[in-house]
């Protein structure tokens, strides 16, 4: 499955590293889900500016999530255990960063690539899908595409750019 712009996101609930569930598609919040690992260079060369994009809109109440769906029995490094030591090791996170063990939330997403973001309006609705902006290897770009979208959203427009590939590693699959 696919989501689709203007489609209603999947409910489903996923635990994060500290053992804590968290309803993705909440309703009343705009919502970003970053399907993100711990080894794709794409995720981590996007992944400071996901975490500060997580810091500067947290008091404008948007919620952010990590989530990793990469099959840990073939790729150790994305464990939970490995994720907990990477949240720890970067002195915590400004989001949850979850685990799709079963890569349920994956799958019903559509998500491709680490990183896939989806971001959701407060009706739990899907407004943007895609990358944070157009180069991984730029860090001045500060995830511009995502931006634009939330600052759209926030205002109660329509992000004018609401779907871009997502570029990234593939998702490794449970085989």
């Amino acid at each position: 499955m696919t989501l689709a712009i203007g489609d209603p996101a999947p409910r489903l609930s996923l635990t994060d590293t500290d053992g804590g569930e968290h309803a993705l598609a909440d309703t009343g919040a705009i919502t970003v889900l970053a399907f993100t690992c711990n080894h794709c260079p794409y995720a981590l060369a996007w992944h400071g500016r996901l975490l500060d994009a997580a810091r500067d809109y947290e008091a404008r109440g948007v919620r952010f999530f990590a989530i990793n769906p990469n099959d840990a029995d073939r790729y150790p490094a994305d464990s939970l255990e490995a994720m907990r030591e990477r949240v720890d090791a970067d002195g915590g996170w400004p989001l949850p960063y979850l685990r799709d063990d079963t890569q349920d939330a994956a799958r019903e997403y559509g998500a491709k690539t680490t990183p896939d973001l989806f971001v959701l309006d407060a009706e739990g609705r899907l407004r943007y899908r895609g990358a944070p902006d157009s180069d991984h290897g730029d860090p001045s770009l500060n995830a511009a595409w995502l931006r634009e979208a939330l600052d759209a959203l926030l205002v109660g427009d329509e992000p004018a750019q609401p779907e871009t590939d997502p570029v990234g590693c593939s998702i490794k699959w449970k085989q």
